[in-house]
């Protein structure tokens, strides 16, 4: 068993918000992080803006203002550069990063990443290409984000539902693309869709209130198009999230170049749903190309693949199997995995 201590100065959360209401991928991945590594038998300490300590599955979740300890067996700080100066006796720290990393290039970033050495972990190839090969670092992993278990236990179909698509990202990441596809070429093809729109500034706490004048008018004009069968849903717990996704029949997100992962795409993946996408960013990672979804290189490959998986039955059988098959089999215990053998940790 390892002592590990993880660190976040974000927003405030712990280990219960994510039962409580939708998180973002990051402090989602963080809260499954520090979940898996105590599941496999390590001693977690969390130190973040959490409002009080606790002890949440296995976890030790403590106010950062409190303090953190200066020695673990590994130590994780999550993405800010003030973090790299504590807990400076640990054997191992690892740098976990989940947005595109020019901003490592910052020199506040930089001299520490040269004094603290720590590995930095990206979520996937494209992400690792954002840091140049010039750039400080002891060392760099890829390691994806795990899926959620709760995505995992899908059964699979034998009729295809109606045509229901889901978008459960940032709606600030081309939503109001969607709805203009949505409206003028999409739903005119499949009269019967229904765009349901998973996505609110709730997601993102007080971070949210911040963002409300950008995210306000593209979620209005998604309730606008009530009439052309936009269904703005807000977001939701992932555990009613299972539940949405087993009732839809495809994921259409066009992705983001901020984008160095993308949950929703997994999450909607691992529960049998083929997704549309653009070749932006890191999306081409998220699908197996033609088997369960597609990463279209333009709008009109985009619309066609759209249409096509929303009324070709056949079709999204076949594609649906192969999710099921091919997208579930990676979790948090795998990634957590992944965290013990850089650190060289022993069970």
């Amino acid at each position: 068993m390892a002592r590990i201590v993880m660190t976040d100065d974000g927003i405030s959360f712990d280990g219960r918000t994510l039962e409580d209401r939708p998180l973002g991928g990051a402090e989602t991945s963080f809260i499954e992080m520090a979940n898996a590594l105590a599941r496999r038998g390590h001693e977690v300490l969390v130190c973040n803006k959490c409002d009080a300590e606790i002890v949440h599955k296995g976890v030790t979740w403590r106010p950062l203002a409190q303090g953190v300890p200066n020695d673990a067996d590994l130590y994780i700080p999550n993405r800010g550069d003030k973090l790299l100066a504590l807990c400076r006796n640990a054997r191992k720290v690892i740098f976990w990063i989940h947005n595109p990393a020019g901003y490592l290039l910052k020199w506040r970033y930089q001299w520490k990443l040269a004094w603290r050495r720590p590995t930095i972990v990206f979520s996937g190839a494209s992400h690792a290409g954002t840091y140049p090969g010039w750039g400080f670092a002891g060392g760099r992993e890829i390691v994806p984000y795990g899926v959620t278990d709760i995505f995992c236990h899908a059964n699979p179909r034998d009729q295809a539902p109606p045509p229901r698509v889901v978008f459960t990202s940032n709606p600030m990441r081309s939503l109001d693309w969607l709805l203009d596809l949505w409206e003028g070429r999409i739903r005119p093809a499949v009269p019967d869709a229904e765009l349901h729109v998973f996505a609110g500034m709730a997601t993102y706490g007080a971070a949210g209130a911040a963002k409300a004048g950008k995210m306000g008018p593209v979620l209005d004009r998604a309730a606008a198009l009530a009439g052309k069968g936009v269904v703005l849903r807000g977001p939701v717990p992932k555990a009613q999230l299972v539940n949405e996704l087993a009732a839809a029949r495809a994921l259409l997100y066009r992705g983001d170049i901020g984008e160095t992962f993308c949950s929703a795409v997994a999450e909607a993946q691992a529960m049998g749903l083929p997704a549309v996408l653009q070749d932006i960013a890191c999306m081409k990672e998220r699908v197996v190309e033609g088997q369960t979804g597609w990463a279209a290189k333009d709008e009109d490959e985009f619309v066609r693949r759209s249409v096509s998986v929303l009324s070709d039955d056949v079709l999204w059988l076949r594609m649906h199997r192969a999710c099921l098959q091919q997208q579930r089999s990676w979790g948090w215990d795998q990634a957590a995995a992944e965290f013990e053998r850089i650190a060289a940790l022993k069970m």
